[in-house]
């Protein structure tokens, strides 16, 4: 079976001293695996990891590329993998997604071509708009890696 990796970010910033997390919208998709309605489908940034590109690289390019924040910080020490399985033109595939944690210190977000929408949002309207529960369980524990950490 083929495999396909991504790599993406849990985006969080610090706005009048409570943490917002970044959620990009997307127009529907052709063999979603969306449950909600077709036109509710939220989630973080991410993307294919190029041949040759290091993970943190890919996150860093896929968060440029659809947010236009070029300058995230990492946070060293989280790092959260899920998997799925997708299905292109009749090709079942498992596809492995890391997310990391990254602080942005810029509110403005330019959105690319794939995405109709953006928002900024304190963890539980968050928690509440992610489309996939495995999105939620990533934020889920990112939220609790920063409460831990005192970040």
């Amino acid at each position: 079976m083929p495999v396909e990796r991504s790599a993406g970010a849990v985006i969080f910033r610090i706005a009048r001293k409570k943490k917002e997390f970044l959620l990009l919208h997307h127009p529907p998709m052709q063999n979603s695996r969306v449950t909600k309605s077709a036109d509710v489908h939220w989630d973080f940034p991410k993307g294919h990891i190029e041949p040759g590109e290091k993970t943190e690289d890919t996150v860093r390019r896929e968060v440029t590329e659809e947010t236009g924040i070029a300058k995230i910080e990492l946070i060293p020490g989280f790092k959260e993998t899920i998997r799925y399985f997708v299905n292109y033109d009749g090709t079942k595939r498992l596809k492995f997604v890391a997310f990391f944690l990254a602080r942005a210190r810029e509110k403005k977000v330019v959105i690319s071509h794939e995405h109709q929408g953006y928002a900024w949002l304190p963890y539980e309207e968050a928690y509440q708009k992610l489309t996939y529960q495995n999105a939620k369980g990533v934020l889920g524990k990112a939220y609790h890696f920063l409460l831990e950490n005192g970040l």
